[in-house]
């Protein structure tokens, strides 16, 4: 068989031409699949071999009908109808003078066709009843790490006296060892629950439908991943009374409020624990006859024991244990304690760690609270095909979460802006696109910052922080005015691809304004109040009227139309109204395609100047 025969096969998961529909599909849905074979192969009838997902030596083998000839190619047809939720992969067979030749899939997503192969093709299959949740819906999210958005000034009561409360806002967090060589998250700025409120006729002008609040259950660290008591809000926070306020005034403006259930793990030194007695003389450390010590995995009581990755002061959780799902799930649980006070859904910490059964019983309780609220996973890599732990996970065949943290798509437009990195952006959002359900992509939460990552601005401009330790990235934290001012105008570019992407774009605190850092804490600096960059934020605020005032581009079609190490551009296809996006990382003009009909649409953002974009400038167009 010629080298020209083998290269010669044509099929693209991604044209519909040859799947459809694109993408993830319903179960009972059915999926046509067409494959063109040039005339001079003279192969065989073809056939597609459809595998359940771990289940490598049993495929489902679906002949292909010959369908018609245009003269250069044959065409070969076939449809599949899954019938429950399920991951499938596949590829396809032929015979071509006898012998038995692979049809598999190439690193680009396209046929290759060869005696040996062993790429496929993914077929995610969602449950036919599986909707987004209407709380996230409407506008952007917007992260608030509590500590560090806004003060109040008002007095707490209750505050253990071991914290440490900085006299100035504007201050660096504490990011050295203490004395016996530990970081103990210990120091603090006092934003709380009321400043949060206080606030919320600026988030509204930003766009904001969902506030996404990292913990605020009572913990001894700043981050509060430790908890210390589930059923109270920290003391420097606030008041339960204060969170039910802030929830109300926010339904108020038409926000939701999703909290950070931090379910793996209790702090040390915590009500459950107690390992520095400052509970008392109970829980599960020094009493053995404990409630809580059955939670608990000792491997030599009460001195070793499992914890998350090998942090002492974060025990692990057994998630099989009844008495604590109950605790977490029940009818008077955690859960619903807080959706009850105001909250509207989670976002799941390190849901990869969570076990199914765990992960369920979740989304049971929230959605029998209200099918609308939302389950947000913590999934750093695609989430259709995640193994954690030696197992198959199942976060988006339906019944389970809603949708998850979208950390490929990040990295790709970083990675694009920052280095030309045109595959990694073009083949990333069409993966996530492609094996996604869509209600999934519908509230697909997409961020440029977390309070895990570097922030925007220094990934983009930044020394690389590799593996540096925190006294390396003190002494680079800082960007002079001229690196502040590139790093801007790539942030920009890049929140024009992040808002105009599929999804819920989620802003991280203080990056409209033009905070950036590197890695915790500096990451975690305060928002600067008074002397926020108004540039960037004008820029933000514009993005966000787009998305409130187009609510459709959540969930329209998406169309790639160029895309090279220069420019990126691409169209939305929301119902009547069509959208155009493009964005130049260059430092001189660039011409990407520009269709026919925008010509005569509407500029929402940035400026087009004769079909070209002028250096480090985006546009938004609509044609209505």
């Amino acid at each position: 068989m010629s080298d020209f025969i083998l290269d010669a096969v044509l099929f693209d998961s991604r044209d519909i031409f040859h799947k459809s529909p694109f993408g993830a599909v319903k179960a009972g849905e059915t999926v046509t699949f067409r494959i063109l074979f040039p005339i001079l192969g003279r192969v065989g009838r073809p056939v597609l071999l459809m595998y359940k997902v771990d289940v490598w030596d049993q495929p489902e083998r679906i002949s292909m009908e010959y369908e018609k000839s245009d003269g250069v190619y044959h065409s070969y047809t076939c449809t599949f109808t899954p019938q429950e939720p399920q991951l499938y992969f596949y590829r396809f067979e032929v015979v071509s003078a006898g012998q038995t030749v692979c049809v598999f899939r190439d690193e680009g997503g396209f046929a290759k066709m060869d005696f040996q192969g062993d790429g496929m093709w993914q077929l995610s299959v969602y449950d036919a009843e599986m909707k987004a949740p209407q709380v996230l819906t409407g506008g952007i999210m917007y992260q608030i790490f509590p500590d560090r958005f806004c003060s109040s000034g008002v007095p707490k009561e209750n505050v253990p006296p071991d914290r440490v409360i900085h006299q100035d806002w504007y201050e660096w967090p504490h990011y050295r060892p203490n004395q016996e060589g530990k970081i103990t998250n210990s120091d603090y700025f006092g934003g709380d629950l009321k400043g949060i409120a206080s606030k919320l006729d600026y988030l509204k002008s930003l766009g904001v439908g969902t506030i996404y609040l990292n913990p605020i259950f009572e913990a001894h660290s700043n981050h509060r991943y430790d908890t210390a008591d589930y059923n109270k809000i920290d003391p420097l926070l606030g008041t339960e009374e204060d969170f039910r306020e802030l929830c109300g005034k926010a339904r108020e403006l038409g926000i939701h409020i999703v909290l950070d259930g931090v379910f793996n793990h209790t702090g040390s030194d915590s009500v459950y624990f107690n390992k520095n007695r400052r509970y008392g003389n109970g829980g599960a450390y020094n009493d053995p006859n404990s409630p809580f010590r059955k939670w608990y995995d000792f491997i030599d009581y009460p001195c070793k024991y499992r914890s998350w990755w090998g942090f002492e002061t974060l025990p692990d959780v057994n998630e099989h244990e009844p008495s604590y799902v109950d605790f977490i799930c029940a009818e008077q649980g955690v859960l619903k304690k807080w959706l009850r006070a105001g909250a509207s859904g989670y976002r799941l910490d390190v849901a990869d760690e969570l076990p199914d059964s765990f992960l369920d019983e979740i989304t049971r309780s929230v959605k029998e609270e209200n099918p609308d609220y939302a389950v947000i996973g913590e999934v750093w890599e695609d989430a259709s095909v995640k193994i954690s732990y030696g197992v198959r996970r199942r976060y988006l065949q339906g019944r389970q979460l809603d949708t998850v943290m979208n950390y490929p798509w990040k990295n790709a437009i970083l990675s694009y802006l920052r280095y030309g990195d045109v595959n990694q952006l073009f083949y990333g959002i069409m993966d996530i696109l492609e094996h996604y359900p869509k209600p999934v992509l519908e509230v697909l939460m997409t961020s440029l910052s977390t309070h895990d990552t570097e922030r925007a601005i220094t990934a983009l401009i930044g020394d690389p922080v590799d593996q540096n330790n925190r006294e390396w990235q003190a002494q680079h934290n800082t960007l002079s005015p001229e690196r502040y001012q590139m790093g801007k105008r790539l942030f920009i570019l890049a929140s024009v691809i992040q808002y105009m992407l599929p999804g819920i774009p989620c802003l991280y605190y203080g990056d409209e304004a033009g905070l950036y850092g590197y890695k915790d804490p500096f990451n975690r600096t305060c928002y600067p109040w008074g002397r926020e960059d108004q540039e960037l934020l004008q820029a933000l605020r514009s993005l966000g009227k787009i998305r409130t005032e187009y609510p459709g581009l959540s969930s329209g079609e998406y169309i790639p139309v160029y895309f090279t190490g220069e420019a990126a551009a691409f169209c939305r296809v929301c119902g009547k109204t069509r959208f155009y996006a493009a964005v130049n990382r260059t430092d001189h003009p660039v011409s990407p395609i520009l269709p026919a009909e925008f010509r005569s649409g509407t500029i929402l953002f940035g400026r087009m100047e004769n079909d070209a974009l002028a250096p480090f400038e985006s546009v938004i167009i609509v044609k209505e």
